[in-house]
């Protein structure tokens, strides 16, 4: 797995944060390293796809990557139920293509590049994963895509998200984000590769509190809404169209 280093070499001041080729390419390695349990992540959504597919219905993953959600979920989802993957970056559904191509990932499954800030269109899904992603639409769109997944989704079908998050009280998000930081350093990240993503992110990655999260899916329509994932500053939720 190649080593990520974007963030290794000084910068005057870092660009927006966007994901290039330079990116996909050491994708696996830097979320693997930034994102706590992220492996454990990957395996929960891939049980929960399990249990709420339905046949003759689409299973959707919103800002696919490199393919890691699509890969964890064809282990437990029957491989005549399509996947469609969708993502912005050319790059990293061009490492996706890659990826899907290794042997054991066998059935229909569409790679789409789609903005999800403009628009995206959910048809006939039992299942659609937002793995890291509606952090990264700006907030005025979020409710939007709410709102289009629930409408393309059939009855009885989730939808099924992992997001960084904001602590309810400003008091614990300080130590929250303290936490998160030592992580990063476990996991050899330098102080100057931890200054700069931050700061390469601030404008792009906006996270909501996980209550902001919650209402947001009830007044898109979903009905149940429950956590399965929590540590200080990420968590997972699903939320079933019933």
């Amino acid at each position: 797995m190649p080593k990520d280093e974007v963030f290794k070499e000084s910068f005057t001041k870092p660009s927006d944060f966007k994901f290039s080729s330079k990116v996909a390419g050491v994708f696996d390695d830097m979320v693997t390293r930034s994102v706590p349990y992220y492996e454990e992540m990957q395996r929960m959504i891939g049980e929960l796809a399990g249990d709420h597919y339905k046949d003759n219905t689409n299973i959707y993953d919103l800002g696919c990557s490199t393919g890691a959600t699509l890969i964890n979920m064809n282990e437990t989802v029957p491989s005549h139920i399509q996947f469609i993957g969708i993502d912005d970056s050319p790059d990293m559904l061009e490492k996706c293509r890659q990826k899907l191509k290794e042997p054991g990932f066998e059935r229909p499954v569409k790679l789409e590049v789609a903005d999800l800030n403009v628009s995206v269109n959910i048809d006939n899904a039992s299942v659609v994963v937002l793995c890291l992603t509606l952090q990264f639409v700006r907030p005025i769109n979020r409710e939007k895509i709410l709102k289009s997944i629930f409408n393309g989704m059939v009855q009885g079908g989730a939808v099924i998200i992992i997001e960084k998050i904001l602590a309810e009280d400003s008091t614990f998000n300080r130590d929250f984000i303290k936490y998160y930081y030592d992580m990063k350093r476990r996991n050899h990240y330098s102080e100057m590769e931890i200054s700069q993503k931050r700061e390469a992110l601030e404008n792009v990655l906006i996270p909501y509190k996980l209550s902001e999260n919650i209402i947001m899916l009830r007044e898109a329509g979903f009905n149940q809404v429950e956590v399965f994932f929590k540590w200080y500053n990420f968590s997972g939720f699903i939320a079933k169209k019933i």
